[in-house]
């Protein structure tokens, strides 16, 4: 088939798909609001849906810190260690568009019950395991990809949900409440793993973890949210190619996975390697790390609740405003600043990311229609996270030849430079609050 041909066929089945997403609001148009800043909170979908959602993140939250101990204590050391975090993150991007499609054609709500249920299974063989012996570091990375897998389904079809359950005129208060609760979740999980661990071990925190994914699951069975119009019988590689046209029609979405990309690369995964280092080389260790890495997560409870209530006419010009902050604990890195001065910029980072992650995502929820909103997500995570996974094989051996400060410096230097490029974009510039 003739190219041309090819991209007017393309835009007239997106177009059709929009119409399709307006005959669907209309259809289901949930009610107004009226109220203050909290009035989100009443409600009932949404409410539930956090509360399963939000104990989740904390049990998630805690496995991390235990799943660290449990390869070390294994006898995995750091190389172990570093097979398990990567078992993790590359199904993630191996199978994050497969999760897309799959949300928009059978349902987000039943996928993630069903990722859920599956991660539940997972971390309770994990837990099992861990209370009749020592598993072997295969055990934990064969496991770590399961749940990678679960995530890479889940996390497209939470971004289809969300609009389901509220109102279009609040997208942004529940985008804003739902970075708070995963920032909470960052913050007061770490802490209770270190506790449960000190007294009963990695396999407690664990079996909890378990079970906040049946609190999820509970959440999400409990929830009456209306059907989308059901999609038409076609390939899955269809399905994709129409998410495909919908993510490459719209500039600012190309722009912006393209500097997350570049980000995650450059900036992001230097900041998460090289920190610790250098927090162990000179600011005294884990406590000064856990210092810094709460100061994150507050920052960015901080300014997801600023964000509630708040309608900016051009929300990604704020939002790319925002990602300025993720230069300032780089920059305080590299410059061997004392602790206090790299948690304030971790703070800043913390803001950058409630208020970009915010904001971007409700753009993409007003401007993508309804049937594609998981593909579309799925492409863009897809991209954001491909290129993050493969710098953390490369910073540590530069970081021995060229120096952990010089590379937080250049880290710095992007996220400054990138944020100003982008900011000047009349693609960026251009959106507008729906």
């Amino acid at each position: 088939m003739h190219p041309e041909i090819s991209r007017q066929l393309a835009r007239e089945r997106v177009a059709d798909l929009h119409r399709e997403a307006a005959r669907d609001r209309s259809k289901y148009r949930p009610r107004r609001y009226s109220g203050g800043r909290l009035a989100l909170l009443s409600e009932r979908n949404f409410l539930v849906f956090c509360t399963g959602y939000g104990t989740s993140l904390l049990g998630t939250a805690m496995s991390r810190i235990a799943l660290t101990f449990a390869v070390l204590g294994s006898g995995g050391g750091a190389a172990g260690l570093g097979f398990v975090f990567a078992a993790a993150v590359l199904p993630e991007v191996a199978f994050m568009l497969g999760g897309g499609v799959l949300a928009d054609r059978l349902g987000r709500r039943p996928v993630m019950l069903v990722t859920d249920a599956s991660r539940l299974v997972v971390q309770a063989a994990l837990a099992a395991a861990l209370f009749t012996g020592r598993p072997p570091v295969w055990l934990f990375a064969v496991l770590a990809g399961l749940l990678g897998t679960g995530e890479a389904f889940f996390t497209p079809a939470l971004g289809g949900l969300t609009p389901q359950l509220v109102p279009a005129a609040r997208l942004g208060d529940a985008n804003a409440v739902l970075g708070v609760a995963q920032s909470a979740a960052q913050v007061a999980g770490p802490a209770l793993a270190g506790v449960l661990i000190a007294v009963t071990g990695p396999g407690t925190v664990i079996a909890v973890d378990a079970a906040t994914f049946g609190v999820s699951v509970i959440a999400l069975a409990r929830l009456r949210v209306p059907a989308l119009a059901p999609p038409a019988r076609r390939s899955p590689l269809r399905d994709l190619a129409d998410g495909w046209a919908v993510f490459r029609g719209q500039a600012w979405l190309r722009i912006t996975t393209l500097q997350f990309t570049l980000f995650n690369l450059f900036t992001w995964a230097p900041y998460l390697l090289l920190g610790p280092l250098l927090a162990r080389q000179y600011l005294g260790g884990a406590r000064a790390w856990g210092i810094i890495a709460a100061a994150n997560a507050a920052g960015a409870i901080a300014g997801g609740a600023l964000l509630v209530g708040r309608r900016p006419r051009r929300p990604l010009v704020v939002g790319v405003t925002a990602s300025f902050g993720y230069a300032a604990p780089c920059l305080a890195l590299a410059l061997r600043a004392p602790a206090g001065a790299v948690a304030a910029g971790a703070a800043a980072a913390g803001v950058a990311t409630a208020v970009f992650g915010a904001y971007w995502s409700t753009v993409m929820q007003q401007r993508v229609p309804a049937a594609l909103l998981a593909r579309t997500t799925a492409f863009s995570l897809t991209g954001a996270y491909a290129l993050g996974a493969a710098g953390y094989a490369v910073i540590g051996p530069l970081a021995g030849l060229i120096g952990a400060g010089r590379i937080l410096a250049f880290a710095a230097g992007y996220a400054t430079l990138s944020s100003a490029v982008v900011l000047t974009l009349p693609a960026i510039r251009a959106v507008r609050w729906r």
